[in-house]
């Protein structure tokens, strides 16, 4: 792996994604590439690599894309409109950056002959109820199909539940909530989620990035918690006897459960380590053949027929990342919601030599 390009790489998943490359491969550079250049240059200061280039350039804008990736070797695409809310309320918006956008990287990558291009997708994509979730869907046909058109490039995507702690998980709102208000609100104490920690879902990222053929979608196989089991232990471990738990009701396009694996998609898909791979709908490139796989799944892999967290492996999950440490009040008025989840992350990775 000699010459990268991230995608949104100044992003939750980009930082890690880069920290882990600069960590274990002999890179040449990594080129961040992202809208907005407060971060890039707070991710900077952070980093101070040499190896780190920064562009700033939004995936809508097809030309700079291209300039961003010349003579690069793999491609990593982590940029998205992902809030389900923002995206229901913006639906146009959300198919410039998520449909469109994804396109012009597939262009982009055929036309400077890129080895390998990786999609982060999403359990939104599943049988999507929302337009986050139809982009998510949208964005994976086309980095799928994309392999019909080239021979000197691999497309595959990798799909995952939730991360632990990134940006727009409940970790950190959590938190925040309790700090501020010292009150958790949650849509539903049914709702099941999928949860990894970030660390460990960039770590998968690489194996489907190393044994993919080309037009497979790659999925996390990754244990399930109810929220409602996140907020009891934050509160026992942050809060106090007042603190309270508001049921707000789900919010515009939301699931109660989340799925990786369709019913659908099941009589395509097997079992592969730490990971399900589901073929295409289509043989590319004589992907079935290469594969050549016998034992398919007989049904969906959802966030509620799955193994859950225990909460002692919650509790351990949670205090590696740093989740359960306090911070005053007047300290915590200081930072806005996406500046609170960098300095518990951050700091939690300096302590630990890290970056």
């Amino acid at each position: 792996m000699k010459k990268v390009l991230i995608i949104g790489g100044t992003g939750s998943w980009g930082q890690e994604l880069t920290r882990q490359i600069l960590n274990n491969y002999d890179v040449e550079k990594i080129v961040i590439y992202s809208r907005g250049e407060h971060k890039q240059v707070d991710m900077s200061r952070k980093f101070n690599d040499s190896r780190l280039k920064f562009v700033i350039g939004d995936i809508r804008d097809k030309s700079q894309l291209k300039l961003a990736s010349m003579d690069i070797d793999y491609m990593f695409h982590l940029a998205a409109l992902k809030h389900v809310p923002v995206c229901e309320r913006n639906p146009v918006e959300t198919i410039k950056t998520n449909i469109e956008g994804t396109q012009f990287a597939t262009e982009v990558a055929i036309e400077n002959r890129i080895k390998t291009f990786i999609l982060v997708s999403t359990d939104k994509a599943v049988d999507p109820m929302n337009v986050y979730g139809v982009s998510k869907s949208m964005a994976e046909k086309i980095v799928v199909s994309a392999n019909l058109k080239t021979f000197n490039t691999k497309f595959v995507c990798i799909r995952g539940g939730n991360v632990l702690g990134t940006t727009g998980s409940v970790v950190p709102l959590f938190k925040e909530q309790i700090l501020k208000a010292n009150e958790i609100t949650i849509t539903d104490d049914r709702m099941t989620r999928y949860l990894m920690r970030l660390e460990d879902a960039i770590s998968l990222l690489f194996t489907a990035m190393i044994d993919s053929k080309g037009g497979e979608v790659f999925v996390m196989k990754m244990p399930s918690i109810h929220v409602s089991d996140i907020s009891k232990l934050m509160i026992k471990e942050l809060g106090n006897d007042k603190t309270q738990i508001k049921q707000i009701g789900i919010r515009p396009g939301e699931k109660m459960h989340e799925v990786l694996v369709s019913r659908y998609e099941a009589s395509r898909s097997f079992e592969y380590g730490d990971y399900f791979v589901i073929l295409p709908t289509i043989d590319i490139n004589q992907l079935y053949a290469k594969w050549n796989i016998k034992d398919y799944l007989t049904e969906e892999y959802n966030s509620l027929n799955n193994r859950f967290l225990s909460e002692d492996e919650l509790k351990e999950n949670l205090q590696k990342d740093g989740w359960l440490e306090k911070i005053s009040v007047k300290e915590l008025e200081k930072y806005s919601k996406d500046e609170l989840l960098n300095y518990f992350k951050l700091e939690n990775w300096s302590r630990n030599n890290q970056i």
